[in-house]
């Protein structure tokens, strides 16, 4: 029986995510009991919670883990927020020794390996009811509404999702954003089997260094050949925003370039030194698409773009060693719009390479991933939350076994009424020298999977030649194989099988 004044859920780690989690479930009429192994930590979380009055009331700040584990309504539910890795093992291994039963829920919210979640599974089966969510939209999100990505047991599901989908953004039917607390679709699914939320994460965060490095890169073709001011880029943002390019990332861009340092009186993105930092999923997708064999080439731009940004010294060195380019400015509209179309033809095939890498691990998984429900729940509440998806929910709604986003008849259309003027600022980037590898990798990988015959029949004759790797002909079933004699006098060809 259900004890009116015991906790609904626990939440371990009441850092940054923790506490904004904790605050959403207050809020959404949960009771909450909190724990932190750091005491600074856990009296900054009670002491936010406690400014917040009318539902503080609902909170138990728990001195250790006994306590917290006392203070719940059972069977328990217990999530973590913490980071990944090995402390996630050592928090359950301490709850466990303090009466963890197999019928309690320990979800893990960080932003852990998907691998790794699917081996916890396994490893605490029997022991606990192991349980994943992935949380996507940063400490806003986490505090007004998330986006949430669920995975593991189907029945552990149907016990977390009524908090899941109180607490998780909202959208109302035309995918537009609604305030914390309004009533709407909510930004949280099912995801599939152990592993899968968090891998669907990863791919979202892959997504999101392309994104945000294309935004980049659009903000200096705008600065370098455009001549425009910061300020006059943040109003030529603001006022995509209000179209085709609309989203979170294009909105905070617009205010960022708008804002003057209060110290200098400068723009203040220009006060900021240009070395940008990664916490790691981006590389997981990257390294993840690599070794699965899935041509994602922007995702992969944008962590090698943070991995250049890096080495500051070594550019600045470098730079001192060749002229710079001459540029011949070019501040009209025409250029604007062109350099707005290439970033959303860009933003595309980034979008096309995440959603096919998805594709082609849930193969390999045996996993059903519902995309157009992925493309649904990442609308609120996440980093690449935008109207844009809504195009590809559709897409998938259509055709729910779509192979690539390339291949929608609503995309095809999009890119074709754009791609001359992809190409024009593909050819200025070049011309004139501007860094933006991440708008031409966009472009190579839209050549390259629309291109018929590609250059790898030279490729695949040269492994056979050094590494008699064999090759299938084109006017043979491709189930057979052949090796060319290429040092053979006589120059055969042997039919392997």
């Amino acid at each position: 029986m259900k004890n009116s004044s015991a906790s609904d859920i626990a939440i371990i780690g009441l850092g940054v995510m923790g506490k904004s989690l904790t605050l959403n479930l207050l809020e959404n009429s949960f009771r909450v009991s909190g724990y932190d192994a750091n005491e600074a930590t856990k009296n900054r979380a009670a002491q936010a919670i406690a400014g917040e009055g009318y539902f503080a009331q609902r909170y138990q700040d728990c001195s250790d883990l006994k306590a917290l584990m006392d203070s719940l309504n059972t069977p328990r539910i217990l999530a973590l927020s913490v980071p990944a890795g090995k402390i996630v093992d050592q928090v359950i291994d301490q709850l466990l020794a303090h009466g963890l039963q197999a019928d309690d829920i320990v979800i893990d919210t960080g932003n852990s390996l998907w691998t790794d979640s699917i081996e916890r599974t396994e490893l605490y089966r029997g022991r606990c009811k192991f349980f994943t969510t992935a949380v996507s939209g940063g400490e806003q999100g986490a505090r007004f509404g998330p986006s949430l990505m669920a995975s593991g047991d189907a029945d552990v599901w149907q016990r977390v999702m009524p908090m899941w989908h109180a607490i998780a953004a909202k959208i109302d039917p035309q995918g537009q954003a609604l305030p914390a607390l309004a009533q709407g679709e909510p930004c949280a699914a099912y995801i599939g089997p152990a592993g899968s939320g968090h891998f669907v994460k990863m791919v979202h965060n892959g997504i999101e260094y392309a994104d945000m490095q294309l935004i980049c890169e659009a903000y200096q073709l705008l600065k370098d050949i455009g001549g425009l001011t910061s300020a006059e880029i943040g109003r030529v943002f603001a006022r995509w925003n209000d179209g085709v390019l609309n989203s979170y990332l294009i909105e905070i861009s617009a205010d960022i370039l708008q804002q003057t340092d209060p110290a200098s009186g400068k723009p203040l993105v220009e006060m900021i030194r240009d070395k940008a930092g990664q916490k790691g999923t981006g590389l997981w997708t990257a390294t993840h698409a690599m070794e699965s064999g899935c041509p994602a080439p922007t995702i992969v731009q944008a962590v090698i773009s943070r991995a250049s940004s890096a080495q500051a010294t070594l550019r600045q060195s470098l730079a001192s060693l060749y002229p710079a380019a001459s540029r011949s400015q070019d501040s009209s509209e025409a250029f604007v719009n062109a350099v707005h179309d290439a970033l959303y033809c860009a933003k595309i095939c980034a979008y096309a390479q995440g959603f096919s890498l998805m594709a082609l691990t849930a193969r390999a998984q045996n996993w059903s991933l519902n995309f157009a429900e992925i493309a649904r729940i990442w609308r609120g509440g996440c980093i690449v939350r935008a109207a844009f998806l809504q195009s590809i929910a559709v897409a998938f709604d259509r055709q729910p076994s779509l192979d690539n986003l390339l291949s929608d008849d609503f995309f095809r259309t999009e890119i074709n009424q754009r791609q001359t003027q992809w190409r024009f600022v593909a050819s200025q980037i070049c011309q004139q020298a501007v860094s933006a590898p991440a708008t031409l990798s966009a472009l190579s990988y839209f050549d390259a999977m629309t291109e018929a015959v590609s250059s790898a029949n030279l490729l695949q004759a040269q492994r056979d030649y050094f590494g008699a790797h064999s090759y299938q002909r084109i006017d043979q079933a491709e189930e057979k194989s052949y090796h060319f004699n290429w040092s053979d006098a006589q120059r055969t060809e042997t039919k392997l099988g």
